[in-house]
């Protein structure tokens, strides 16, 4: 297992449930409340499966994956602010590659033990509580976090500068 630094954790919310509810009376405590269902009528299928059901787009695929443009990428839930295009890495995994998010508190990092005995990092928006993907750390790319935010396009809008 792959421990996460102490400098991340105390840098950003960790919780340990699945899905969007961490409070006793299954409510979200997030701070933007999203209608599921406007959402979903808003959204096209894959990308409301990965953000609410925590799916995962086929690699290669996205539109942001070698994508250069200079800007903003943002939560495609509530519009939140999550990476810039100067924290972006090309790490030939398939997937858009981050070495940090925007600022500490703009994600969630939650244990993922959906792949046992494999735990991994999943990253969330820390706004509305969608899913993005997961982090990795120790892989050896040459950035200055010696990590890997492995994000699916589908999560995310571009908000070219």
């Amino acid at each position: 297992m792959t421990a996460i630094p102490a400098q991340v954790l105390a840098s950003r919310r960790l919780a340990m449930s699945f899905r969007k509810s961490n409070s006793p009376e299954g409510e979200s405590t997030y701070p933007v409340k999203l209608d599921e269902e406007a959402l979903k009528k808003s959204l096209d299928s894959l990308s409301f499966d990965v953000l609410r059901n925590g799916a995962t787009e086929r690699p290669f695929t996205g539109e942001y994956v070698d994508t250069e443009t200079i800007g903003i990428y943002r939560c495609k839930a509530c519009s939140s602010e999550l990476f810039r295009s100067e924290t972006k890495f090309h790490s030939g995994c398939g997937w858009p590659s981050f070495y940090a998010p925007t600022s500490g508190d703009a994600v969630e990092l939650i244990e993922d033990r959906s792949l046992f005995p494999r735990v991994r990092t999943e990253v969330r928006c820390a706004n509305c509580g969608s899913h993005l993907g997961h982090v990795f750390e120790g892989e050896g790319y040459d950035v200055p976090t010696d990590q890997r935010w492995c994000i699916n396009s589908v999560s995310l809008f571009l908000e070219a500068k």
